[in-house]
């Protein structure tokens, strides 16, 4: 159960009025939202007069994001991991959806998800080797990325 809308947004005007020299109120979200969000209290427009929209990432970017991901727990891909997940990243890009695509995220997910199967496909070797421990391949990826 959560407190009714309105004493909510009632509660967040009055801070931003009390404390308007204090401090800077920041929302974000997917556009669709803010609009209905900022439509919800008539007060609210000219609250937040300044809109800042960010296209989504590219296929490229999204896969610099899970290399660095991957670069800062000293994870690397192979070839083929790397061709795989460049795959489903321009897989997920063009296939339709209603809802909105939180694409870092899912590629975050999507990075972890292949860590895991690697620790479970590893899980069995009894001596692997410090470029197997750090090296993820397409296997990894595979059906990896489910929404």
């Amino acid at each position: 159960m959560g407190l009714p809308r309105d004493y909510c947004f009632s509660t967040i005007v009055k801070g931003m009025e009390d404390y308007k020299n204090q401090f800077i109120t920041i929302l974000a979200g997917y556009e669709r939202e803010m609009k209905w969000f900022l439509s919800t209290n008539p007060g609210l427009p000219s609250r937040f007069p300044i809109h800042i929209h960010f296209p989504d990432y590219g296929a490229n970017d999204l896969l610099a994001i899970a290399k660095q991901t991957l670069s800062k727990r000293q994870y690397r891909l192979t070839a083929d991991a790397e061709a795989k997940l460049h795959q489903q990243i321009r897989q997920a890009l063009t296939s339709a959806r209603s809802e909105p695509f939180s694409n870092a995220r899912w590629v975050r997910n999507l990075v972890e998800q292949a860590v895991r199967r690697q620790a479970v496909r590893l899980f069995t070797e009894k001596h692997p080797r410090r470029d197997d421990l750090m090296a993820l391949q397409a296997v990894d990826f595979a059906e990896v990325g489910a929404r």
